[in-house]
């Protein structure tokens, strides 16, 4: 190895004096290990001796030795059999270091003699002093004192500064590094690594050059194992370091693993006090703290430790950072490195670590901290929270997993009011794995097992929203809370009246006023504790079908946590919350909005078991509308097969579907998922269109069929429907399919009343494709200048739900109805300028039928006009052809001819 010595000129001087009987003393000095002294030590040695000038004894340092007392005066007299192998007391150590100098005196006077001694700091105390009395004595004797020192446990040994010189040996600086590793031939990224893993000490750079001349660390399965760098490092661990040395290095690696800040405080509490050498001792920390962040050097010494070291190291770091009142994820990360956290305050620390990492969104962590507290001693009743909290967390990325931890938390509690709450946390759980009978069997038997009145209620509540999920099952849950309604306690009643008046409200036996004055009679009443995210999901779901969208709206943010807290599906009350703030979200058309707060959620659950159709469904018919459909049946399909599951929520699913038909225009496949949805719902008693108006998305499938009757059939009954719940959107959408399926003056008052009441309801979607058809119709008719009016009104109302088109940065927009409303407005003819007299396409027909002979009425209804339109148009045409009476229209429109006003239709 090169070494880079400057004081050649001081080292022959002291060596020349030594020669001539002045004897010098030279200590080579490092605050850590590897730089170099050792082979400085052989070089001036070998330099020294070379021409025999010099004699030379020897002595190394070892940390197994420094309880030996003399053992480094026995290496370097080894010919001298009455060195005691224990501690001279008082004088007679005085006597021994005399007897050993005059010796050396003696023997330097034949020729000079040259000691060397490597690894000072490990040696022996009583041989550190007799080193010092040399030291002090060399002067007059033609000895050369060579010594090496690194920081290490022993007092700092003080030799007289009049005999002699210390050097400390210095970490090469980078540039340095760079010279050599360039040198070598090694590439940018293999010199950085040089730079960064080496701290500059000379060995590790030597290492470092070697290793990466054979190619890049670390190395791959199938390379050697060998490398020159983890062997040096191993090998300073392993046999140089004495043990608190040992211990630092290891602290150090241990606490660079994790992160932590490992200054000469936190080693303290590790490793012990070290009163010697303070500053020299801090830099040495800050210089192997900075070395050790490089996971190579890491690696290295943490491979020369047992496990059992590394353990107790983390245990007593995390002991250290809890006293200090570090972060619980702090501390907890340290934990996990221990075997079995088997004290109290180990579990508590972990218990807090795993709620601040949900808080924070990193829910694989929490997990992992719950899974290493169960390791430990717990409590039984301890034991089962903390196992229902992590299959809690463990549900939406392993449903599998999930209920199976869940169903061990239910086992090993038990207090039977715990058991009820982990029975419905369960049954939440194979809610969302799609096994709602097996949800059922789970309330069931606990309902069995309560032997309490009020628990029994609390779990037939919370079995009649489960049955939702389950077509056999939901009319007998119904029918047991008619049962249950007039008894019910004050506390469950609220969520007992919300779930009868979603089946009546979808069986269309309640109105929406009805609906809502229900809920917001009940929504200050104090509720279970155990039903309150199950009430506020019923009066949500309620209030969002009345279109009280900001209402429902607000009760879901009350209860589900803000990003990036993931929702807790084991509370079933929490699943309906989710869908109706998903719903009510695309019913206000916040297309963005619905995606970016679900289909995250429904991405990071895909093939994991856990399915919720309706969130999914939600997903693809928002992007359908901003003109993804791509996207959109992804989403679609991400939901996979029902199976046997008859949850409510796979007809939201068909519906969705059924919709991407119709926007791929395939009106077959619209029509079966139209009618499976139905099927679906009448399986539920759900007959209202004010979740899933599948009959009018059927009805305008089968108009484009070509079945009109069947398709009028099913808008008359939809329109009935939708008039008994009331609210602005059910009635104008069911007149938009009623319109398509009659025609003339029928359909058009069908979308001008559809108009007029989706226009000051928070129902863009809705208005915008009514505003469509009602332009369509009024063209249709002639009269295209209200036709074209309408229809920019429809593409204003469109362009406000538009989004950024993609790969546009923003300057142009697209969507779904953005698209249907200006191919209507493209298919109107175009406008030309009008003839002197001219007359409207509208204007001629009313002329003409009135020239024939027809009465104002009879053109009324021939034109599906009414009479002003009829008394205006003829009004007009006798302004513009200058005349005064009906019987002048024959003469003058055959001189006008044909062709006047043919090209204009306003």
């Amino acid at each position: 190895m090169r070494v880079l010595w400057e004081r050649d000129e001081v080292l022959e001087a002291a060596a020349e004096a030594a020669r001539a009987g002045g004897g010098r003393w030279m200590l080579l000095s490092a605050a850590v290990a590897g730089m170099g002294r050792t082979a400085a030590l052989e070089t001036i040695v070998r330099r020294q001796t070379a021409e025999g000038t010099m004699r030379v004894r020897r002595a190394r340092s070892a940390p197994e030795e420094t309880a030996f007392p003399l053992g480094l005066v026995r290496q370097l007299f080894a010919d001298d059999g009455d060195v005691p192998f224990s501690v001279p007391a008082g004088p007679d150590e005085q006597r021994l270091f005399q007897r050993l100098v005059t010796r050396l005196a003696r023997s330097a006077a034949e020729r000079p003699v040259l000691i060397a001694v490597d690894d000072l700091h490990h040696a022996d105390e009583t041989s550190r002093r007799w080193i010092g009395h040399l030291a002090h004595r060399v002067a007059g004797l033609p000895v050369l004192l060579l010594a090496t020192e690194c920081d290490g446990p022993s007092a700092p040994l003080v030799l007289p500064a009049s005999t002699g010189t210390s050097f400390a040996l210095r970490p090469l600086s980078a540039s340095a590094v760079i010279r050599i590793a360039r040198a070598a031939g090694l590439g940018e990224e293999e010199t950085a690594t040089c730079v960064e893993a080496s701290a500059g000490i000379p060995a590790l750079v030597q290492a470092l050059v070697t290793d990466l001349g054979d190619g890049p660390l670390p190395r791959p399965p199938s390379a050697p194992a060998h490398s020159r760098y983890r062997d040096t490092i191993t090998r300073w661990v392993r046999h140089r370091a004495d043990p608190r040395s040992r211990r630092i290095l290891l602290a150090l690696a241990v606490a660079a693993e994790g992160g932590t800040a490992a200054g000469p405080g936190l080693l303290d509490q590790v490793s012990g006090p070290r009163p010697h050498r303070r500053s020299r001792r801090a830099r040495s920390v800050g210089r192997l703290g900075t070395l050790l962040h490089h996971p190579l050097a890491r690696e290295a010494v943490l491979a020369a430790a047992e496990p059992e070291e590394i353990s107790a190291l983390h245990s007593r770091i995390a002991a250290t950072l809890a006293e200090s009142g570090a972060p619980a994820t702090a501390v907890a990360s340290r934990l996990l490195h221990v075997d079995r956290p088997g004290e109290a305050w180990m579990t508590r620390c972990l218990d807090e670590a795993a709620e601040a990492a949900v808080r924070a969104g990193r829910v694989a962590e929490s997990a992992a901290y719950l899974r290493h507290a169960l390791r430990g001693r717990l409590a039984p009743d301890r034991r089962a929270a903390l196992t229902m909290r992590l299959g809690a967390l463990e549900l939406p990325h392993s449903a599998t997993a999930g209920i199976r931890r869940l169903y061990t938390g239910l086992e090993l509690h038990t207090d039977v009011r715990d058991r009820v709450i982990a029975a419905t946390a369960l049954s939440a759980g194979l809610v969302a794995g799609r096994y709602p009978d097996a949800a059922l069997r789970v309330l069931h038997q606990a309902t069995r097992a309560a032997g309490d009145d009020e628990l029994v209620q609390v779990l037939q509540t919370l079995s009649a929203l489960v049955s939702s999920h389950d077509s056999a099952a939901w009319r007998g849950a119904v029918a047991g809370l008619r049962a249950l309604a007039p008894v019910a306690p004050a506390t469950i009643e609220p969520l007992v009246c919300g779930l009868i008046t979603e089946y009546e409200a979808g069986a269309g036996l309640c109105s929406a006023a009805e609906a809502r004055a229900r809920v917001q009679q009940r929504l200050a009443a104090p509720v279970d504790p155990r039903l309150r995210t199950a009430w506020l999901g019923s009066a949500a779901t309620l209030l969002q079908w009345a279109d009280r969208l900001e209402e429902a709206r607000e009760l879901a943010d009350t209860c589900l946590p803000p990003p990036p807290i993931p929702p807790d599906l084991t509370d079933v009350g929490l699943q309906c919350l989710l869908s109706v703030r998903a719903e009510a979200a695309l019913w206000a058309g916040e297309f963005e909005r619905v995606i970016a707060e679900n289909a995250p959620l429904v991405r990071a659950w895909a093939g994991q078991g856990v399915r919720l159709p309706h969130l999914a469904a939600m997903v693809a018919i928002a992007r359908c509308e901003t003109g993804r459909r791509e996207e959109a049946w992804a989403a679609v399909a991400g939901a996979g097969p029902s199976g046997a599951d008859s949850s409510w929520e796979w007809n939201e699913l068909s519906y969705a579907r059924a919709l991407l038909h119709a926007a791929d225009g395939d009106w077959q496949a619209a029509l079966d998922d139209h009618l499976r949805c139905g099927a679906g719902q009448s399986a539920h008693d759900f007959v209202s269109p004010v979740a899933t108006p599948w009959r009018s998305g059927a009805a305008l499938a089968l108009v484009r069929l070509g079945r009109r009757e069947e398709a009028r059939e099913l808008a008359e009954e939809e329109l009935r429907h939708a008039r008994t719940w009331g609210t602005r959107r059910t009635v104008g959408r069911a007149l938009r399919a009623y319109a398509s399926a009659v025609s003339g003056r029928l359909a058009l008052d069908s979308l001008t009343e559809a108009a007029e009441l989706l226009g000051p309801a928070r129902a863009p979607v809705e208005l915008a494709e009514v505003l469509v058809d009602l332009g369509r119709a009024h063209i249709e008719i002639g009269n295209g200048r209200k036709g074209r009016d309408t229809l920019r009104e429809a593409r204003a109302v469109a362009l406000r739900l538009a989004v950024p088109a993609p790969g546009s940065g923003g300057g142009a927009v697209t969507g779904r109805l953005l698209g249907v409303a200006e191919k209507a407005l493209g298919e109107v003819p175009a406008r030309r300028a009008r003839v002197p007299h001219g007359l409207t396409a509208a204007e001629r027909r009313v002329a003409e039928l009135a020239a024939a002979g027809h009465s104002n009425a009879r053109i009324s209804d021939a034109l599906c006009l009414t009479r002003r339109t009829v008394e205006t148009h003829l009004t007009s045409a006798y302004r513009k052809l200058r005349i005064a009476r009906r019987a002048q229209l024959v003469s003058v429109l055959a001189r006008e001819g044909p062709g006047t006003g043919a090209g204009d239709t306003g």
